[in-house]
């Protein structure tokens, strides 16, 4: 067992303290996660590749400000492939909304396939990791997130860290932890899709631990879900109680023209944007990319 593992083994207190007390000395407070510099997405310069990976080292994300920078989806797709692809980052799903180069364009749609889905609106998101209703084989480790375009009001994103999700969890209640590791603990029901098909049941854990690393499988949303059981559930609230309360290490950005963020697939929500745009407007515009391994 390596000392990551023991570090996330229940009965392993030493570990865990020793763990605990490393990671929050190097994680970064509010406000404190810096702003990093790209100037050519497609062939980031070593320099800017290292201080990236060492920022996710810290915070299992890293925020990025591209110098130059373009509007066309397939441009940026391109680009974003690259660059991810300089990260290790070469196993993209193949999501139904994705275009070229497994690029998804977040904006406001009514297109019978986004229709419903609260990416594509305007409305708040509240907190969540992506894919959480995919299967295990489909389980999503990390994704960028690109802007072309901001809301003229509101869309601002919030960010914790899992890992520190996880130590605010085991410092309040290691039992529900443990209810929260159960492989049964979280249930997301099939659901018709507009082609016809239907996208499986997916039950799973919140969190559950891969070569050493925390990996998370969460949603706060309370319809189409379902818990394992009462004290499951009762976890759950208290996780998302947790959550609201967080204030040391709560990350808030409304990511500008040119800014994305590279991440190890954190916990984030998004407020709601564009209150006064007509209905199916705003010019909001982002792209994602999501990878099935880790940074």
């Amino acid at each position: 067992m390596s000392q990551f593992d023991a570090a996330f083994d229940l009965e392993d207190k030493t570990a865990y303290v020793a763990w605990r007390r490393d990671k929050l000395a190097h994680s970064p407070r509010a406000g404190e996660v810096p702003v990093l510099g790209v100037v050519d997405l497609s062939q980031p310069a070593e320099s800017e590749k290292t201080a990236i990976l060492a920022q996710i080292s810290e915070s299992n994300f890293a925020i990025y400000q591209a110098k130059n920078y373009s509007e066309s989806e397939d441009e940026v797709g391109a680009e974003l492939r690259r660059f991810s692809e300089f990260f290790g980052l070469r196993i993209a799903e193949a999501h139904r909304s994705a275009g070229k180069n497994g690029v998804v364009a977040l904006k406001v749609s009514l297109a019978e396939h986004q229709r419903g889905f609260i990416p594509y609106s305007r409305k708040a998101m509240n907190w969540h990791t992506d894919g959480y209703y995919n299967s295990e084989a489909d389980t999503i480790r990390a994704f960028v997130l690109h802007c072309v375009r901001q809301a003229d009001i509101g869309g601002q994103s919030q960010i914790i860290d899992n890992e520190i999700a996880y130590i605010r969890l085991r410092d309040a209640a290691p039992e529900a932890v443990a209810l929260l590791m159960d492989p049964q603990a979280m249930t997301i029901p099939e659901s018709p899709e507009a082609d016809g098909s239907v996208r499986p049941v997916s039950i799973g854990p919140v969190f559950f631990i891969e070569d050493g690393k925390l990996i998370m499988r969460y949603t706060a949303r309370t319809r189409s879900i379902s818990w394992k059981n009462e004290a499951t559930r009762k976890a759950a609230a208290l996780l998302q109680e947790l959550l609201e309360g967080e204030r040391d290490y709560l990350h808030t950005l409304t990511l500008q023209p040119g800014q994305g963020i590279l991440n190890n697939n954190t916990l984030h929500n998004r407020t709601a944007f564009d209150p006064n745009a007509d209905t199916g407007s705003s010019q909001r515009m982002l792209y994602r990319i999501r990878f099935h391994n880790r940074l």
